[in-house]
């Protein structure tokens, strides 16, 4: 076990001193107990390090902004072990924070196994509304759906302990550190980067998965040069759980035949290689079964404004308005309407809500009081929204709105109350 600083994380250590590391990482709202039906046999090979992620387990509640941040964190702590070296299996947010040590600090990672995992987990707008339901109602919605998303029915119903275990892991984590995850996963995005992993990779997906399924699970083989698929039968997204014979022989085959030897320059804890196993996993695809597109660059625009401006600007727009509205307002551009979406995206998103003087918070709350101010009903509903996805709480944004009414009339807060509390209702209303 260990003291927890704030640029470092919680962890443990089972297995033989002298051993090789493997670490596996947790998916979020789990603890590192999801591995411990795999601990029994990886011992016997390795060396096992488990972490917990900020605010999960009972670790110190230090949020991460980001999946990067998380990664440098778990660095550091191997930093002060003298672990230079190691494998690295994660599930779903343990296997992004795998991606990015592979991508970010290749020299370290032996060898990769990615579970439940993918570049881009579903979309920036499905996790930041996840954070929205946290902060208006806490955890206790999302930890009643989580034996929905992590495991098949039939499990669920035959492993009512399990269930509840599951139940309660997310119900104490950090609601903080939680929202923060969900802000890190996000962003997270290493669609068209997938190609420099440099080391072998096994990709694991259960059959049943709903949340990260087979076709992520393929897009990583495709986009990996140096990846092989496992599909795991009757197992969902917590397929280390729910089928943990499996998960575990395919680990134990994939790190011993599979780990790259230490270098000369390697020091500390080093990844020495298991005695060989023949591999029994699918053969790299011939062609490749997913296409990784590679983003479209804005043409420049009028005005003298290059094509950096508009990305910044309709980077922070996506964030703030979320990509379905942008998409509606951008699908709905005309050759009339076409020119003065391209301003609003470079003047108002690229340069007055990118500015660093003031944060998106304090931005949200200015917002709104204009509007209300102006009686632009239809832009308050969505910046309702956009100021619940910057953090702000119904309660703040109820105080914003009376403020708003003094200053503002009576009858224009009125008409701003109905809109606001119309979008707050649907926004954090717990989806059945």
């Amino acid at each position: 076990m260990s003291e927890t600083p704030t640029n470092t994380l919680q962890y443990r250590f089972d297995g033989p001193e002298d051993a090789p590391v493997l670490i596996l990482g947790a998916s979020l709202g789990t603890t590192w107990h999801m591995w411990d039906r795999q601990i029994p046999e990886l011992i016997r090979h390795w060396r096992v390090f488990r972490f917990d992620m900020p605010g999960h387990g009972g670790a110190p509640a230090h949020p991460c902004g980001s999946v990067g941040e998380l990664a440098e964190r778990l660095l550091a702590t191997l930093d002060e072990l003298g672990v230079q070296r190691f494998g690295y299996a994660g599930c779903a947010f343990g296997g992004a924070i795998g991606v990015e040590l592979a991508l970010r600090h290749p020299q370290r990672v032996a060898s990769l196994a990615l579970i439940a995992a993918s570049p881009r987990f579903g979309t920036a707008d499905e996790f930041r509304q996840r954070g929205v339901i946290v902060r208006s109602n806490g955890l206790d919605p999302i930890a009643r759906s989580a034996p929905d998303r992590w495991f098949t029915p039939g499990f669920a119903a035959a492993q009512p302990a399990i269930t509840d275990w599951a139940v309660q892991m997310v119900r104490t984590t950090d609601p903080g550190c939680y929202i923060a995850a969900c802000e890190a996963l996000a962003a997270f995005d290493v669609r068209a980067e997938l190609g420099r992993i440099g080391v072998p990779t096994l990709v694991l997906v259960g059959s049943e998965d709903q949340v990260t399924g087979q076709g992520e699970a393929r897009t990583l083989v495709a986009g990996i040069p140096d990846a092989r698929l496992a599909v795991v039968p009757g197992a969902s997204h917590l397929a280390p759980v729910e089928q943990p014979a499996a998960v575990t022989d395919l680990l134990v085959r994939h790190f011993s035949s599979a780990w790259q030897p230490a270098t000369e320059a390697t020091v500390g804890q080093s990844a020495i290689s298991a005695p060989p196993v023949k591999p029994v996993l699918a053969p790299p695809p011939v062609a490749p079964v997913a296409e990784i597109a590679a983003a479209e660059q804005p043409a420049a625009v009028p005005g003298g404004a290059g094509p950096d401006l508009y990305e910044a600007g309709m980077k922070v727009r996506r964030e703030v308005l979320g990509d379905a509205h942008v998409d509606r307002v951008l699908d709905a551009a005309d050759d009339f309407s076409g020119d003065f979406q391209q301003l609003v995206t470079r003047y108002a998103w690229g340069e007055v809500w990118n500015r660093p003087g003031l944060d998106r918070r304090s931005r949200s709350c200015v917002t709104l009081t204009a509007l209300v101010a102006g009686g632009h009903l239809d832009e308050l509903g969505f910046h309702t929204r956009a100021a619940l996805r910057n953090g702000l709480t119904p309660a703040e944004i109820k105080e914003v709105l009376l403020q708003a009414a003094v200053y503002c009339g009576v009858p224009a807060a009125n008409s701003a109350f109905k809109v606001a509390q119309a979008v707050i209702r649907e926004e954090t209303t717990p989806q059945e």
